[in-house]
């Protein structure tokens, strides 16, 4: 797994459905090792709120041997075709905290960023159906502390029904990420995601559970009207 990329693509209620049901596989897409497909989700809404689901978008997480198989992919694969109509970022592996099967590989850090960094953060997560009440009483504080939190430049939650659950946010620095993870000393109004950690680790809320962090390489296309949503630096 060489290269990793994550779109964002308004292809209907019908192609959606197709994603959902005959994803690409590793076994037949050329150069594809992992592939997660998941329906966007607006955080902070409630659960039982329709507006909160996208049902004709599609958010699609993968990893690649290389880039020309993903530029394959994107140029001859129908999925990828209509992925392409979209918005995606191309990500070099950081690091991990948690396994899921077909990503065990992941050595558990592949490099250092610095804290002026930009960085993108993947969670994925198998949720344990019994414990689907507890995970969105404490889920719910640290999607509004995400959503408002000024230093993503974009953060979302998504879902395949039933138990697949990921999230994906871009941050203008790797020092706002970890403020966000751990809170800011003495601000009680940034623990939410601290404590929810805590009780994850108490009794979790998951079968199998991942983060991860990556450097951002490229963005291509556009989503919701934007072009630019990777941070600019001045390094």
């Amino acid at each position: 797994m060489k290269l990793f990329s994550f779109h964002l693509a308004s292809p209907g209620l019908g192609k959606t459905l197709e994603f959902l049901l005959r994803p690409p596989r590793p076994g037949s897409t050329q150069g594809l090792s992992h592939i997660e497909v998941v329906v966007p989700m607006t955080l902070g809404l409630r659960v039982a709120q329709p507006s909160r689901y996208h049902p004709q978008q599609v958010a699609v997480f993968a990893a690649w041997e290389n880039e020309a198989a993903l530029e394959q992919f994107l140029a001859q694969n129908s999925c990828g075709i209509a992925l392409a109509q979209g918005w995606h970022v191309r990500m070099e592996f950081v690091r991990k905290w948690g396994q899921l099967q077909g990503l065990d590989s992941l050595p558990q850090t592949a490099m250092h960023l610095q804290d002026e960094d930009p960085v993108v953060s993947v969670t994925l997560a198998r949720l344990r159906v019994m414990e689907a009440v507890r995970f969105i009483r404490w889920g719910k504080p640290v999607e509004r502390q995400v959503r408002d939190d000024p230093a993503t430049t974009i953060a979302m939650a998504a879902i395949r029904p039933l138990r697949t659950l990921a999230t994906f946010s871009i941050w203008k620095t790797q020092r706002d990420l970890k403020q966000m993870v751990h809170g800011r000393r003495g601000d009680e109004a940034t623990q939410k995601h601290a404590k929810a950690m805590e009780e994850r680790n108490r009794k979790d809320f998951h079968h199998e559970f991942i983060t991860m962090r990556f450097r951002p390489l490229s963005e291509h296309g556009i989503w919701a009207g934007r072009k630019q949503l990777l941070p600019t630096t001045s390094r």
